[in-house]
């Protein structure tokens, strides 16, 4: 990937962190400041929602949530001096935690400054060694930044650690895929899967496994599984007639791939098949 790619990514991602749910913020009750606050920025009203945010840490100086947010709006406004002295507050209140240096991450990448942004999330990893925090925070954005190499040290340490949610599972098993580390990564979708079986990321991942491996009865199993959870996902009865075909079960195939089509799956890529299908026979 050139710098300039990878760039494109960083900042298409940066803008992602700004404005979170109240819920991320500690679940305060609506209608509040951090609600108003959210509203503003959303209206390009950044230095009104700065005001909102100080006037509530005038009268709730402990009023971690939204000291957060105002970390975040006023990175995104240019001003990290005033952001870094946010996060100095949260040290203040919040020892031992790699909240405030997870924030201070945030910051920087909201600047667009992307080194000391991993470099805080790390720092967060350090301060606090028995939290996954730190390291799931790093290994997450550098998997969203395509920075496989960079994530996966930091997603096992998450895991290792007590992360065991299916998001960090699914990244891992996503970055150890693009490392062409076939078998740690079917470990991890696997992982992932089983901690939330409503999910079907991890088993597309397992899935996508399968194919890179070639593994068309592994493929099969893992579509026809994805298929039981969401009957109506075109692509997935796709891969399923791939599958199939690539095990010589061709009316098999042909027949997916109608049902492919009544359910709306990329047509150009239907016709791919049947040609491929049809040249086969």
């Amino acid at each position: 990937m050139t710098k300039g790619a990878l760039h494109a990514i960083r900042r298409s991602t940066s803008a992602a962190v700004l404005v979170a749910s109240a819920a991320a913020f500690g679940g305060c009750a609506a209608p509040g400041p951090i609600d108003r606050a959210q509203q503003l920025v959303r209206m390009h009203e950044d230095q009104k929602a700065i005001a909102t945010l100080r006037e509530e840490l005038v009268k709730h100086p402990d009023d971690i949530p939204a000291r957060r947010l105002l970390v975040r709006v006023l990175a995104w406004t240019g001003d990290l001096d005033a952001a870094r002295r946010e996060v100095a507050e949260l040290e203040k209140r919040m020892p031992n935690d790699p909240v405030p240096w997870i924030e201070l991450g945030h910051a920087f990448e909201l600047a667009h400054r992307f080194d000391e942004a991993l470099a805080a999330y790390d720092t967060a990893a350090e301060k606090v060694p028995s939290s996954p925090q730190g390291p799931r925070e790093g290994g997450m954005r550098c998997a969203r930044w395509g920075e496989s190499e960079e994530a996966l040290p930091r997603l096992e340490e998450a895991v290792r650690r007590g992360a065991r949610d299916a998001e960090t599972l699914h990244a891992l098993g996503l970055v150890r895929l693009n490392l062409r580390d076939y078998d740690g990564a079917t470990e991890a979708y696997e992982r992932g899967y089983a901690a939330d079986p409503k999910s079907a990321e991890n088993l597309l991942g397992l899935a996508t496994v399968a194919v890179a491996k070639g593994d068309a009865a592994a493929a099969l199993r893992a579509y026809d599984r994805l298929l039981a959870q969401r009957p109506s996902y075109g692509s997935a009865e796709l891969g399923r007639a791939w599958a199939l075909a690539k095990l010589g079960r061709k009316d098999e195939a042909s027949k997916a791939l109608d049902h492919a089509q009544e359910l709306g799956a990329p047509a150009a890529n239907i016709a791919r098949q049947r040609a491929s299908l049809a040249a086969s026979k």
